[in-house]
């Protein structure tokens, strides 16, 4: 066999395996959420309707959300039957899914408030919001824009985070309490990113172009931070609450402060091992940054 040959097929054995891994993972966390949703049945009769009609009457993991959203999202005008065609239309698309089920165990894995999966995906409505943003980053991408920006302005009224649909949002993302969250249209979300509510991604005028910020895998952006403008965010870099970042943050190091500055100096900036996107840890810096902390 020729070698081009062996590399096509190995490719394509690796692909396989890999959704075969995707398809498993998604099946037993949808296995988990129904569990779940028979023990609050039992347990709190009052909710047994709801959990029926959003989780246990479903199929799958795709149909409950879709489900889901298109009643929390829908209008007068925007019906919930549409909207709920149109997500689960968006959640046939392996890659979605994929990204739904990453989402689902950051929050079940970093949020300690997170009691299970099921939680997550009836109540969290940051984890709501990013899903209905990928939906609506898809109809944008397709050239579908009226609609995407529809479901962009229902998404910022109904869970008060406004990201724009062309930004795009890597997987394994938690929104934790996400009330406030702004996301410019040329923004760059990577893999494994944690943010906190009231964090802005946005310009710093009214010029067009790539003007957001781009977050690298597995950042953390604590409660409150604003970053301006068309700058780097570091792989595994931490921005600490309430920061005011307008350049570039390396790997590895965290910002703070109003402008930021970095902990350890910009010469020789200290520098963690962890993944503060995973870790959620806010304070590590704070001996380093001062020997009189409040």
């Amino acid at each position: 066999m020729p070698a081009g040959d062996i590399r096509h097929s190995t490719q394509l054995a690796s692909l396989a395996t890999a959704m075969t891994e995707i398809i498993e993972d998604e099946g037993w966390v949808w296995t988990q959420i129904k569990a779940e949703a028979r023990r609050d049945a039992e347990s709190e009769p009052a909710l047994a309707s709801y959990l029926y009609s959003t989780i246990l009457s479903h199929s799958s993991l795709e149909r409950s959300l879709s489900f889901h959203l298109g009643n929390k999202l829908c209008s007068s005008t925007l019906l919930s039957t549409l909207l709920y065609d149109l997500f689960l239309n968006a959640f046939s698309d392996p890659s979605l899914r994929s990204a739904v089920v990453a989402d689902l165990r950051a929050a079940r894995q970093r949020d300690p408030a997170c009691v299970s999966f099921s939680h997550c995906l009836l109540n969290y409505k940051g984890f709501l919001a990013c899903q209905a943003h990928r939906v609506s980053h898809r109809l944008w991408s397709q050239s579908r824009r009226p609609l995407a920006l529809a479901l962009h302005s229902r998404i910022a009224d109904v869970f008060a985070v406004d990201i724009h649909p062309a930004a795009k949002i890597g997987k394994g993302i938690l929104f934790d309490h996400a009330t406030g969250v702004v996301v410019g249209e040329t923004a760059v979300i990577g893999n494994n990113v944690s943010i906190l509510h009231h964090v802005t991604l946005g310009g710093t005028g009214k010029m067009g172009g790539d003007r957001h910020p781009k977050i690298g895998d597995g950042v953390l952006i604590g409660a409150g931070a604003t970053v301006l403008g068309n700058v780097n965010i570091g792989e595994g870099a931490k921005i600490g609450a309430g920061s005011v970042v307008l350049i570039d943050v390396p790997a590895r190091t965290t910002a703070v402060g109003n402008p930021a500055r970095l902990v350890g100096g910009k010469e020789r900036p200290s520098r963690h091992e962890d993944v503060p996107g995973e870790s959620m840890d806010h304070t590590s810096f704070m001996s380093e940054w001062s020997d009189y902390i409040i």
